[in-house]
């Protein structure tokens, strides 16, 4: 009878102690609140430099290449020489334009010579037809007529010395193109021509290519979710493989203000000094991009993020209880990981959850140690 007697007591005490487990457990359970910050951190962006300007260098005036006084690699400045043309039909064209402009000045001297005569003529008859009779009154007609017509045909001289005159400055104009100068200053990238080449509207060849790089253009495809997270006029850190230890700065100056469809991505400009020249235009840098939410961020510890095949989420407790509430996971910073979803700043979560923790079971806090 007493190994019977000693098997129930064994059954009992560890049915008790099952029972009481889940309640002593619950009161430990070590609950953190759930923090309100404004996060900030950077992501590893590519991107790609541009110049700043670039301009490929045609001939507006046919003509062959008489010289070419820059090549590759060559520093130009604003206005600088370039190329010189050659085109003999231009001389021969400006000649013939400067001989009509003479012919028509010379028009237009004999015509005011006319004017003269015929005001001339008229103030006399005009003087003599004061005495009754002097003058019949038609031959005063007549000369009016004659100085108006005198004047018309003035008039029309003029006009035409006008337009000889600006058919010799466009001529010449013209032939000012045969000097082709720099738009910028920058560096020549490309030469495609040499002496003896011809060039022009209908041969269309490109001369030159110049490029500003003293100043760039760096251009980040920045994903969608991290569009507006910079502001204009943000400074921003990036490198480049050719200077792997060297930090280098650009700021941010335009936004495309549109998703590309397939990437997803909208390009953002930033503005690059380039005063030693070690960046081109072509080089892929990392760019260390800042994102900084315009909101305050919800962290909590990244062990209280509980992941399964069906959801994730955060044991909140409440009224003592467990409440599983779904969040959709952010940034991790530090030990802390941002989470979004039904939950406030101060909430009371689990530190080590894991889906053992049953919904609506009993949690609490962890009980203080008596002296």
């Amino acid at each position: 009878m007493k190994p019977n007697r000693f098997v129930k007591r064994a059954i009992l005490s560890m049915a008790s102690a099952c029972f009481l487990m889940p309640s002593t457990w619950g009161q430990g359970t070590d609950l953190v609140a759930v923090v309100s910050k404004q996060t900030s951190r950077t992501v590893e962006l590519p991107g790609e430099f541009l110049p700043f300007e670039s301009v490929s260098v045609y001939a507006k005036v046919r003509g062959y290449v008489e010289r070419i006084l820059v090549d590759r690699g060559s520093v130009v400045k604003q206005g600088q020489l370039l190329a010189e043309l050659t085109a003999p039909e231009m001389k021969a064209q400006i000649t013939e334009a400067e001989f009509k402009e003479q012919a028509a000045e010379s028009d237009r001297l004999q015509a005011e010579a006319r004017l003269a005569g015929d005001l001339s003529t008229y103030d006399r008859l005009k003087k003599a037809a004061e005495t009754p009779g002097a003058v019949a009154g038609n031959e005063l007609i007549q000369s009016k007529k004659q100085v108006e017509a005198a004047q018309a045909l003035v008039q029309a001289k003029q006009q035409a010395t006008s337009a000889a005159e600006a058919e010799v400055n466009a001529e010449k104009e013209l032939s000012a193109y045969l000097k082709i100068t720099a738009p910028f200053d920058g560096v020549v990238t490309d030469r495609l021509v040499h002496p003896g080449a011809l060039v022009g509207p209908s041969s269309d060849p490109v001369l030159l290519v110049i490029q500003q790089v003293s100043h760039l253009r760096l251009v980040v495809s920045v994903p969608e979710e991290y569009v507006g997270a910079t502001a204009k006029g943000s400074k921003v850190d990036f490198n480049v493989p050719a200077s792997p230890d060297r930090t280098y700065m650009g700021m941010v100056a335009r936004e495309s203000h549109a998703l590309d469809q397939k990437t997803r991505t909208m390009a953002v400009e930033l503005d690059v000094v380039n005063r030693d020249g070690s960046l081109s235009p072509g080089m892929y840098p990392s760019v260390k991009w800042p994102v900084q939410r315009q909101k305050p961020s919800l962290l909590v510890p990244k062990t209280s993020v509980v992941t399964t095949t069906e959801r994730t989420f955060v044991i909140r407790e409440s009224n003592g209880r467990a409440e599983w509430v779904n969040v959709s996971k952010g940034a991790v910073n530090g030990d802390l990981i941002e989470v979004r979803g039904d939950l406030k700043a101060g909430d009371l979560v689990v530190r080590r959850a894991t889906d053992e923790v049953r919904e609506g079971s009993a949690i609490g806090r962890p009980p203080k140690k008596t002296t």
